[in-house]
């Protein structure tokens, strides 16, 4: 949908671009001897801000509160933007059932710039005030918390809250009434899949588990992809080369730290026309996504050299920049 109310938006978008990282600062990011220094290169760069102490995690959080800020500060529309804050709030639903079932505190896993806080959330779960959360999320929180209680197990509470979201994102994205946003809601959904499928062979997970997990969407067919993952890894890369995830086949093939790569890239090659979009809602959603996978690839970086690992196997996880 071509939009003239998007025109403001969409000029502050364009300068901002500017300060994204480019495949140069990734370089220079890369050739960094030590994690100190990698950490000081994004600070250079206005990354954090004076009101967070100067560590990793305190660095890489405010900046993505930064970019919702940025897109609450100027876009017309919130509610599209729904298919990039679910899996934000469906990680506190999890976080949430887990902690308030295990009796286990963890409160720096909690995201705060989603419809429903850490705090918030917690308090509905623990009061059992499933009605307050927005949508099917009561239904799906209900079950999780009942599941999770009597069974014990995480992975089932896990695969049912993680399923929800995507179905959710799905949904949101055909409800948004812009192409390029459920047009992103199913690719999100598509990887994901994928993903699954990839993980299940690995693991030896049956059909019944798959099916579990995996959310339906216009691109990929689920019960094809799991007969494919039931059948081996090979099975998977060339269902997938009939598809529009064909590069997946070949990053499959190659290694898993590449498979994980290219799904992220995906995402990003997907948006990259939205630079010469001026009237649409495409450059606010690729600005956040690139965001997203800047802050990402800052934290491969970072943690990899925290852990002292030799440049190229930090360099083989590295994703592609939007610009």
């Amino acid at each position: 949908m071509s939009n003239t109310k998007y025109t403001y938006a969409v000029a502050r978008i364009r300068a901002l671009e500017t300060s994204l990282l480019s495949d140069g600062d990734i370089e220079q990011l890369l050739s960094c001897k030590t994690a100190e220094q990698a950490l000081q290169f994004v600070t250079d760069k206005g990354w954090g801000d004076l009101s967070v102490s100067a560590d990793m995690d305190a660095v890489l959080k405010r900046e993505e509160e930064k970019t919702w800020e940025v897109i609450r500060d100027v876009a017309p529309d919130m509610s599209v933007f729904d298919v990039l804050s679910y899996p934000k709030l469906y990680h506190n639903l999890k976080a949430a059932v887990k902690e308030v079932c295990t009796e286990v505190d963890n409160p720096n896993i909690f995201y705060d710039d989603c419809s429903v806080p850490g705090r918030e959330m917690l308090e509905i779960v623990r009061n059992r005030e499933f009605s307050r959360l927005p949508g099917t999320m009561a239904q799906t929180a209900a079950e999780a918390f009942e599941q999770l209680l009597h069974t014990r197990d995480g992975q089932i509470c896990d695969v049912r809250i993680d399923k929800a979201a995507l179905e959710a994102i799905y949904d949101a994205g055909k409800r948004s009434g812009e192409k390029i946003i459920a047009d992103y809601a199913d690719t999100t959904v598509a990887i994901a899949d994928i993903k699954i499928a990839v993980r299940s062979r690995k693991t030896g997970k049956n059909a019944e588990f798959m099916r579990s997990a995996m959310a339906e969407c216009g691109s990929v067919n689920v019960d094809q992809l799991i007969r494919a993952a039931l059948a081996g890894e090979e099975e998977i890369a060339q269902y997938l080369e009939g598809t529009s995830y064909a590069g997946g086949a070949d990053a499959l093939r190659e290694s898993p730290s590449a498979f994980e790569r290219w799904c992220d890239n995906r995402m990003i090659q997907s948006l990259k026309p939205q630079k010469y979009e001026a009237f649409s809602v495409g450059p606010l959603l690729a600005y956040l996504v690139a965001r997203e996978n800047e802050i990402k690839t800052v934290r491969i970086i970072l943690t990899g050299k925290q852990n002292d690992f030799p440049e190229e196997a930090i360099r083989e996880r590295v994703r592609e920049m939007y610009v």
